[in-house]
């Protein structure tokens, strides 16, 4: 089977870092990194040292309904390039304490039984294994230490 890594939209990207608000309506406080881990959810690189980055509240999902989670992402603060589609995960994330990949159903609930806390080096055939199921449509991968959204994983 064959996935890919789909990185943030570019119109929602674009839409935030021009003073667009969050799923909370708020508009997005900025910061400056300080080098440390602050990935881009739209390029899927880290923020480098020194340069501007937004902090939001993010809901990957098209409509409301009681699994669709908001919370914290980061994104360039200026315009950056989309990661493309990608059957491998962004280098950004081959570190770490570890990484949930979560199966949703179709309906955008979460499949509670299509679910693992995993190491960098098993997101790929983890996630090959969840979208194998018929019951899971699609996967997110969040951190594994704050469970904030990195990507959503699809088959391709």
């Amino acid at each position: 089977m064959s996935i890919r890594f789909v990185a943030l939209d570019t119109t929602i990207t674009h839409q935030l870092q021009h003073g667009g608000r969050d799923a909370n309506g708020q508009v997005p406080q900025r910061a400056v990194s300080d080098g440390g881990a602050i990935p881009c959810r739209h390029c899927l690189k880290p923020v480098e040292k020194g340069r501007e980055y937004l902090i939001l509240a993010h809901c990957p999902f098209p409509a409301a309904q009681p699994y669709a989670e908001t919370g914290p992402i980061f994104l360039h603060a200026d315009e950056c390039v989309r990661a493309p589609d990608s059957a491998k995960p962004a280098p950004m994330f081959s570190h770490g304490r570890g990484y949930i990949l979560r199966g949703y159903r179709d309906t955008g609930w979460i499949n509670y039984s299509a679910a693992e806390v995993v190491t960098p080096d098993r997101i790929e055939e983890t996630a090959i294994g969840l979208l194998a199921r018929d019951d899971v449509a699609y996967v997110h991968m969040r951190s594994s230490h704050m469970n904030c959204y990195q990507c959503r994983i699809e088959r391709a």
